[in-house]
């Protein structure tokens, strides 16, 4: 799903939405290109190399709630989010050592770890130059952000630790993906001067369709068909990351359960292991649990909907929001 490529339902949302996106892209290119020639090219890798920009249209969408929607201090808001979350994602790959990254190598690949670690900190010396115009309460929210994607990266990285990881799972994704998506909801609103409850319902909604996005892909990367996702089964398999799906099938009692204890015990480096897996996998009650999942989360994205007025920019996000299901097939 590209930005570009969304039709909200609403011809007057969609010219908003591009106008903006195009305000975004402008403020994302000029920021990032400021500064030493060699941290430039490292930082404008990730931003040329695309990506759905989903974080800073639901900014955009949720400044429609507010009397000031397409002021700076909007578009503004909505890159900081891309910002952060490019950030995040140079640092991601250095932790799980990816090859590659929105269909180009990442950056850890092209270059190495300590280049791609520093790419990631000066985006969030970008974000932070950003924010610091935007005023003290859009700083104070980010330090709570800040701290809960790190809360979650660390989660993952010591693991469950004897806890159940389903509940561990849920939480590390929570923090990592839908607090930021949260943010975004956030900031859009606030900086158009939506009230504090329409605030809030936002910021709500933001996580739990994060929550919804994640598990959906989550799903889509071992039961897809790559001819129509485009994506190869497994790959969080082969690098050793369990994902929901897994995580559910993994504690069934039954032949299927049994055979990926044995087999589930790190990566998976070949592709006749990996292939028995994604077949008990498909077998298993792991996608219907997590489905199960993303309805409910579904219907906490929707509960906070309720919340606010219903016009367009309703519509749009309970329409993104069924659409993000859809894909899960």
């Amino acid at each position: 799903m590209s930005v570009n490529s969304v039709d909200l339902g609403d011809p007057q949302l969609n010219q908003a939405i591009q106008e903006g996106m195009q305000r975004v892209e402008h403020i994302l290119r000029e920021e990032l290109s400021r500064g030493e020639d060699f941290l430039v090219e490292k930082v404008l890798h990730l931003v040329e190399a695309g990506g759905k920009r989903f974080r800073p249209m639901f900014a955009l969408l949720a400044a429609q709630y507010g009397p000031h929607s397409d002021t700076d201090a909007v578009a503004e808001a909505a890159a900081v989010v891309e910002v952060v979350h490019l950030a995040t994602l140079y640092h991601d790959d250095v932790m799980d050592e990816a090859e590659r990254r929105r269909g180009v190598a990442s950056a850890n690949s092209r270059w190495n770890n300590s280049v791609a670690i520093l790419a990631g900190d000066i985006l969030l010396a970008h974000a932070s130059g950003l924010m610091a115009r935007l005023g003290t309460e859009t700083v104070a929210h980010f330090s709570e952000t800040f701290a809960m994607l790190v809360t979650g990266q660390m989660r993952e990285t010591i693991g469950a630790q004897g806890g159940d990881p389903v509940e561990h799972y849920l939480k590390v994704i929570r923090e990592k993906t839908g607090v930021l998506i949260a943010s975004a909801g956030y900031l859009g609103a606030l900086h158009a001067g939506a009230d504090s409850h329409t605030i809030a319902a936002l910021q709500r909604f933001g996580s739990a369709i994060g929550m919804v996005f994640q598990i959906v892909d989550d799903i889509i990367d071992i039961f897809s068909d790559p001819k129509e996702s485009g994506k190869t089964p497994g790959t969080d398999l082969k690098e050793g990351v369990y994902t929901l799906p897994v995580l559910y099938a993994l504690r069934e009692e039954s032949e299927e359960g049994d055979r990926l204890r044995e087999l589930l015990v790190g990566p998976v480096h070949d592709d006749e292991t990996l292939e028995e897996i994604l077949d008990l996998l498909r077998r298993s009650s792991g996608r219907e649990q997590a489905l199960a999942d993303v309805h409910r989360y579904l219907e906490e994205a929707d509960e906070q909907l309720k919340h606010l007025p219903e016009n367009a920019a309703t519509r749009a996000l309970r329409m993104l929001a069924s659409f993000s299901v859809q894909r899960a097939g």
